[in-house]
């Protein structure tokens, strides 16, 4: 099998070669997911403890947020919406490269860039507006270091996304077959959306109560 080597001592005697030697390159292959699917699950653990302590600072205020320090809704709102449907986005690009369709990756994932960069630009956006900074007070802590901490990983998804691009630029790279890089830059793009939908429930919707 192109991709892994053939031990002659792991051979039996009728030339035959053992199935452990012959799915060799498919388990490391799972491997590398269960890699990611372990640094994803140690990014949940330091983004739950930002949300606890994030609520328990609110539990402990009279007044959250302080006055001086309201957030807005409009900008935020565009751009969940953005994130979240460049979520369904990106999976029809993993759908495409299952039917060897290198071109529908392609374009899939050209627009799920797109709409990340649009999420980032809004972000950036938010923050030139707010009117006030990292240190004016502890929600404003709190909001910049969690948002900026999750817009880093929007950012390093979007690497994902253009490294998935470039390298199907080679042919046969990716294919029905072969596309576990595929996969990958997918979950981890899940991963960003749903933390997403847990910091805009609690820094802007749970804000209005």
């Amino acid at each position: 099998m192109q991709g892994s080597t053939i031990d002659p001592s792991e051979t039996t005697l009728d030339g035959l070669v053992p199935a452990t030697t012959a799915i060799h390159h498919e388990e490391h292959a799972d491997l590398r997911v269960w890699g990611l699917l372990t640094f994803l699950i140690s990014e949940s653990l330091m983004f739950g403890g930002f949300f606890a302590t994030y609520l328990v600072l609110r539990g402990g205020a009279i007044a959250w947020p302080p006055e001086g320090t309201e957030v807005e809704l409009l900008i935020p709102s565009i751009n969940t919406i953005v994130l979240v449907s460049s979520s369904f986005v990106i999976h029809l690009g993993d759908t495409a490269i299952k039917k060897n369709d290198v071109k529908g990756l392609r374009r899939w994932y050209i627009v799920t860039a797109v709409m990340g960069a649009a999420f980032l630009a809004g972000q950036v956006y938010e923050y030139l507006t707010l009117g006030y900074g990292l240190t004016t007070n502890i929600f404003a802590n709190c909001f910049y270091l969690m948002t900026g901490f999750h817009g880093l990983h929007v950012f390093i998804g979007l690497l994902l996304i253009l490294g998935v691009l470039w390298r199907s630029r080679r042919s046969g790279h990716y294919s029905t077959t072969k596309h576990v890089g595929v996969e990958m830059a997918e979950i981890y793009w899940h991963f960003v959306d749903i933390i997403w939908i847990v910091l805009f429930s609690l820094l802007y919707i749970l804000t209005l109560f």
